[in-house]
Parts: C-alpha cells; sequence; structure tokens
C-alpha cells in the first residue's frame, strides 16, 4: 500500500466519494448561476434552473464552456466572486488571441496546493524529501503548483523556475535533490546535460521525478528515468481548472488518478457533445466541484483520453484518467490523414532516437507536404550519406506503418533542433487553411 497525503479522501468508498460530488455539485451550480452572469445567461438559453441539478448525473443538462467562451468573457466576465476576495491571477501561454486569466481565492491555492501535495506523497515524496521545482513561476502554473504542493508535505523546497541549466545542475548535485518537477522535455535535457558533464546517473541523488504541462510518450518515460535514474510520474492539469494536480499518477503507473473531490470529470464525444461510458475514447470535460474565483462547469479540455475505474493497486479508489492521447486541436490532418505528434514520437522512440524533433507541415501545388527533422543522437552520429539514407529510409517505413501516411525524414546534428525550457515547440504548420 502506497503513502497518501489525504488517506480518508484518497481511498475513501466510490459510495462517499459520489456522495461528496453530489453535494457540491448542487452547492456550485447554484453558487455559479447567482455569481456568474455569462454562465446564467447560457443555462437561461438552454432552459436549466439550479433546482433541476439535483446529483452529478444531472450535470448532462449543463451546457458547456470551450476556450471561446473564456476568450470571449475576458476578463472579468467568470469571476465567481468580488474581486477583493481573489489572491491572485495565474494565465495560459495563449498561442491565438486573448489569454486566460484564471481568479483564485486562498480558498482556491489552499485546494489547489493540496492536490499537488498529494501527487507529490504518490511519488514518494515526504518531509525528509528535498524537491527541486523547474517548471516556470509566474503567469504559469507549474511552479507555484509544485512549490504549495511540496510545502505543504514539508520537503525543503528549491525554487529554481526553468532554464539555467548549469545552476539547475549545480543545485541538484550540491543540494541533493530527490525530487524533480519540470516538463518532460526540460527533464530529458537535464538527463542528456549531465551525461555531457560525465555523470552517471547513479551519481545523483533523485529518485522520482513529476513531469507534465506537455504530452509525452511511455518510451520517453523510459528514456528519461534510465538517464535520471528515477522513476518518473506524469502530472497533469490546466489552468483553467487551477494548474497541475488535477490528476496524478501512482506507483502504478498506468493512468492518473482525478482528484474527484474538487473535480468532476466526463468524456464526451466531440462531434455529438454525448456523454462516452467508461473505457471509450474522447475528449475530456471537467466540472470545478468547488473553486470559488473562477469556477468552470463543463469545460471542454480538448484532450482525448479514456476513463477507467478498475481497481488500482496502489489503494486509492479514484477515476483513472489514461495519459491524454492527443488533443482534438492538435491533432494535423495531412492528406486526409490524421496524424498526433505523440505518434510521431512513439515511433522515434521505438527505433531508438531522441525525442528532439520537429515537424513541419506545408502545401506545395494543392499538395500538403510533411517533413519531420529528428537529431541523431551523439553515438548513432554518421557523416556517411549512404548510411544517412537507409536511416532515413527505414524511418519513413515505420512511420509511415504507424501513420499510414509517409513523411519525408531528415536527420539531422545531434542539438541542432531548438531546445525548449518549457514546452516543446513541436509543430510548424506553413499551410494557410484559414
Amino acid at each position: 500500500m502506497g503513502n497518501y497525503y489525504q488517506p480518508e479522501i484518497e481511498t475513501a468508498s466510490r459510495e462517499k466519494i459520489l456522495e461528496i460530488q453530489n453535494e457540491k455539485i448542487v452547492r456550485q451550480v447554484k453558487y455559479v448561476y447567482d455569481h456568474v452572469k455569462y454562465y446564467r445567461d447560457l443555462m437561461d438559453k438552454q432552459n436549466v434552473k439550479p433546482e433541476d441539478i439535483k446529483s452529478v448525473d444531472d450535470i448532462k443538462k449543463l451546457p458547456f464552456l470551450s476556450k471561446d467562451d473564456l476568450r470571449e468573457a475576458y476578463p472579468y466576465g467568470l469571476l465567481g466572486t468580488d474581486l477583493k476576495n481573489c489572491v491572485r491571477i495565474h494565465s495560459t501561454s495563449g498561442t491565438t488571441g486573448k489569454r486566460v486569466v484564471a481568479f483564485y481565492t486562498q480558498n482556491d491555492i489552499d485546494m489547489w496546493e493540496e492536490c499537488c501535495a498529494r501527487a507529490i506523497v504518490a511519488a514518494g515524496g515526504t518531509s525528509e524529501d528535498v524537491c527541486q521545482v523547474c517548471y516556470g513561476y509566474g503567469l504559469f502554473t507549474g511552479g507555484s503548483g509544485l512549490h504549495g504542493g511540496s510545502h505543504k508535505v514539508g520537503c525543503l523546497t528549491l525554487p529554481m523556475s526553468s532554464g539555467n541549466t548549469d545552476r539547475q545542475i549545480q543545485f541538484m548535485m550540491d543540494l541533493n535533490a530527490t525530487i524533480l518537477c519540470c516538463t518532460p522535455s526540460y527533464a530529458a535535457y537535464i538527463g542528456e546535460s549531465l551525461a555531457e558533464r560525465g555523470y552517471k546517473p547513479e551519481d545523483n541523488k533523485l529518485k522520482a521525478g513529476i513531469f507534465g504541462a506537455e504530452p509525452w510518450t511511455e518510451e520517453m518515460r523510459q528514456t528519461i528515468e534510465k538517464s535520471l535514474g528515477i522513476k518518473a510520474f506524469d502530472i497533469y492539469g490546466l489552468t483553467e481548472t487551477s494548474g497541475p494536480g488535477v490528476s496524478y499518477e501512482c506507483e502504478e503507473q498506468t493512468g492518473l488518478h482525478i482528484n474527484e473531490d474538487h473535480f468532476y470529470a466526463e468524456i464526451i464525444d466531440p462531434e455529438t457533445h454525448e456523454v462516452l461510458p467508461d473505457g471509450e475514447k474522447g475528449e475530456l470535460v471537467f466540472t470545478s466541484l468547488d473553486k470559488e474565483g473562477f469556477p468552470l462547469l463543463r469545460y471542454r479540455t480538448k484532450d482525448i483520453c479514456v476513463l477507467t475505474r478498475k481497481k488500482c493497486s496502489c489503494g486509492r479508489t479514484h477515476v483513472k484518467m489514461s495519459k491524454p492521447m492527443g488533443r482534438t486541436d492538435d491533432m494535423m490532418i495531412i492528406r486526409g490523414v490524421n496524424v498526433f505528434p505523440s505518434q510521431i514520437e512513439a515511433v522515434l522512440l521505438k527505433e531508438g532516437y531522441t525525442p528532439n524533433y520537429q515537424i513541419e507541415v506545408d502545401r506545395v501545388n494543392n499538395t500538403d507536404t510533411f517533413d519531420i527533422y529528428v537529431e541523431f543522437s551523439p553515438e548513432m552520429f554518421s557523416d556517411k550519406v549512404a548510411e544517412i539514407q537507409h536511416r532515413e529510409r527505414d524511418l519513413k517505413n515505420a512511420m509511415r506503418s504507424m501513420l499510414g501516411i509517409g513523411p519525408d525524414i531528415h536527420l539531422v546534428a545531434p542539438k541542432s533542433i531548438e531546445r525548449s525550457e518549457g514546452k516543446a515547440k513541436r509543430v510548424v504548420d506553413k499551410r494557410k487553411l484559414h
């Protein structure tokens, strides 16, 4: 049996969890209806009143919220309380249009940090640990969430923020960091950088890593675990619901437990919007059951995944979500075929390449071009043209069998693709599709 931060909640019976959710949803819908005019108008348009919601089964009567609603209501349209009750904002790294700004009351912050504390304890963290947080601080939620969770667990917290890899490594080695929190692509980069400096995985004191904020594959997990000598745990969240800690992995590493006492999850068909049963793949939708500052109901995450209630060996009873299998907005349609970056990454790692790659899509004479630039790993590097061409051909065939479409592969020198210290930019789509 694992360790728990709040055992009475994390291992509660399904009946108890449902009881908590039913009680909270009734209260929350009434709260949102009374405080958030934007959502009240949506409910009125759908002819649904707070008293129609008697349990979580009635959630499906409520209207959805999407990123578009958040942009339209920016900045204060979805605020759930007086501004004087709010103590902080966070904001997403908006790639398009207006950013999303989320508001937090002190209760919201406490709840969020508790969720992150559960994740740290699930990864083996205790008050004896040294937790190095190299997610970005500031508007990005990653740093603040894990920082607060680390404090709650009682770890010695190293608030490094992202970047400055020399300093990261110095503190990691000198202060004997045991838990590393950052994006998976940065964890892989730290692993590479340690090896370049002549360190072996057993030279550091790390035992666990908590990695999130971007999709990563099972193969990438194994690469990171090997290079740092750790067990790597996934953590999931989004600014709109609070930040990381909406769900997290336990030692079983077969999906992420959702903190169901705070977030109610549904899977819907992204086209028809109908709610799908457990085990079916679709778009993840979250309802915040007790947020005050920015209380979103039925928020469409655009992440594609599956929910399962199979009994978990760690003893936690909360529903598990699979690692997101791509996003409804991340999916590229190339020559009529649906392609997700995560599929490409899986092939690269299976074929022994590093997860440092960039996809370039363009349209020439009305036909899509599809190129993938992939870095050699240092030990693979060769300047023999014939060998490079042979490898490119093999990789193209492996991609074709995974994707149903053959990209042009370009093998490039180690370290020639720009590294990111935040979220890696994997796709460059030059088509003018709008």
